[in-house]
């Protein structure tokens, strides 16, 4: 009889017991997920405001930059920036036989922006360019043309000892079986800041 409630006693203290340990656990697992929670809400506040302090301080560059655009004249704005007045093919340009195997591969054309004062210029904008031969008989003297966008224009700016301009070209394989006679390379540069169009041609011989 004593044995059997000594066993009672013993099995529901193991009971309370184990019970304890399980609010415990339970416990310390609440805890744990609070812990993580706190910290990821740190984290995300920590982030906001560095996104509110990068935010305000563009704010501000807008705001100055604003009120420097407001105190200009209309008028004035575009051509303060610069003003583009011409567009040079200089003396460069020509066919380039590039394996030196006597036919010319290569349209190589050099462009200068040059504005009001006579100083080179990165103007942006669209460049066409066309080939004529224009002492062909049969009528088809526009031997080829291209298209170059502002992205990949901006990307051809060359400067060297002796020139600084803008340097294109161009495949002219299927083009020219034998440059024997003068051609001649037009141009046409659309500003893209004023919108304005410049033309230019020059003629190329064989060197």
């Amino acid at each position: 009889m004593k044995k059997t409630k000594l066993y009672a006693i013993h099995c529901t203290l193991y009971a309370i017991t184990a019970g304890h340990l399980l609010v415990f656990a339970a416990g310390c697992e609440d805890a744990n997920r609070k812990t993580s929670e706190i910290n990821t809400l740190r984290l995300e506040k920590m982030q906001l405001t560095h996104q509110i302090k990068q935010s305000g301080s563009e704010i501000k560059q807008l705001k100055n930059q604003i009120q420097v655009l407001s105190g200009l004249e209309s008028d004035i704005r575009l051509e303060n920036l610069y003003h583009l007045k011409k567009v040079k093919i200089t003396r460069y340009t020509n066919l380039y036989d590039k394996d030196k195997d006597g036919k010319s591969e290569q349209l190589i054309v050099y462009i200068q922006p040059i504005d009001e004062v006579g100083d080179l210029i990165k103007a942006a904008g669209t460049v066409d360019v066309q080939l004529w031969d224009l002492n062909r008989k049969d009528g088809k003297t526009l031997l080829g043309q291209w298209h170059v966008e502002p992205d990949e224009l901006k990307k051809l700016w060359f400067a060297s000892i002796v020139l600084i301009n803008y340097r294109l070209t161009f495949d002219v394989t299927d083009i020219i079986e034998n440059y024997e006679t003068p051609l001649t390379v037009k141009v046409t540069f659309t500003d893209y800041l004023t919108g304005k169009v410049f033309e230019e041609q020059k003629v190329i011989k064989p060197r």
